[in-house]
């Protein structure tokens, strides 16, 4: 069979019936998945090896960081390892990762209503049970393992598992780029139990001659100076690329979002009067890259 590349966006074509799909070809199978996880509405997709992002660089440097301001889920740690470390299952071989775009004229999919989830993340979890209900009836030989948002419930390093993956690059805004949405996703991940064939990083960085238009855009000034350098580290890719992020500051900006949010109402996610919760997203909307593009899944 001819190799053809895994697709890490929505691709132009429908998915094989399942009497095509070759249940003995790790390729097949891969793009089979990733084929499903697009027909259920998510705008980027792809896969990468565990192996690849055991003890990554976020997990090394997160002892070393300065704040954990916000880390108030230290406290409600459930995989019993330390503060910033990944759970891996014994068996977990692959990382498969989906984003859902969330698109500056769609600004709802991001809010909190109180504490209910947004929009957003309701999509995403209904795409992530409906992805793993579809490996577990068509892959019955694979464990699926669906993970928490954060490390330490259960979760992983996502932006990283997304570049080992050929989603897009990490930013100077510390988030993940991708070439279709730029920054304007999120994403979510489970692990397999089959090793299945990674498209690897992509080559793909626009940040590269960029003026900064995101880190001018930041209202708390959290990329002015540098915080952590290979030197004091011994890690070469840092917060921000060049170690200028400053967690504390974004955390302040959010913290601000919190204290200012008024009472509402959002018919769409709870029925009675909530406080609507607008986090910043001013480093994200700054960025040109994907600028104007929606997602093709949107009434899903």
């Amino acid at each position: 069979m001819q190799d053809r590349p895994l697709p890490s966006e929505k691709p132009n074509t429908t998915m094989l019936p399942q009497d095509a799909v070759n249940k003995t070809d790790p390729a097949d199978i891969a793009r089979d998945i990733l084929a499903q996880a697009f027909a259920l509405g998510a705008d980027v997709a792809g896969l990468a090896p565990v192996d690849a992002l055991r003890l990554s660089p976020s997990e090394r440097l997160f002892p070393q960081m300065i704040d954990h301001s916000r880390d108030h889920f230290a406290e409600q740690i459930t995989t019993g390892l330390p503060h910033g470390s990944v759970f891996w299952e014994e068996d977990a071989k692959t990382v498969l990762i989906f984003g859902v775009a969330h698109p500056a004229d769609q600004p709802s999919l991001d809010w909190w209503c109180g504490e209910i989830d947004p929009p957003g993340n309701k999509k995403m979890i209904r795409i992530g049970k409906a992805l793993r209900a579809y490996i577990l009836e068509n892959y019955p030989d694979i464990h699926v393992y669906t993970k928490r948002y954060h490390v330490e419930k259960g979760g992983l390093y996502l932006k990283e598992a997304a570049v080992a993956a050929g989603l897009g690059c990490i930013g100077r805004n510390n988030l993940l780029v991708t070439p279709r949405f730029g920054p304007r996703v999120r994403l979510r991940a489970m692990t397999l139990s089959a090793a299945l064939p990674a498209a690897g990083p992509a080559d793909f960085d626009p940040c590269r001659d960029c003026p900064g238009y995101c880190r001018k855009a930041c209202p708390q000034h959290s990329f002015d100076q540098v915080i952590y350098t290979p030197e004091m580290t011994g890690i070469r890719h840092l917060p921000g690329r060049d170690g200028s992020y400053f967690r504390k500051n974004c955390s302040m900006e959010m913290q601000k979002n919190e204290d200012e949010a008024l009472t509402g109402l959002m018919p769409e996610v709870c029925d009675h009067p909530e406080k609507i919760i607008k986090y910043c997203r001013a480093c994200e909307l700054a960025c040109p890259v994907g600028r104007g593009n929606t997602s093709d899944a949107s009434t899903h």
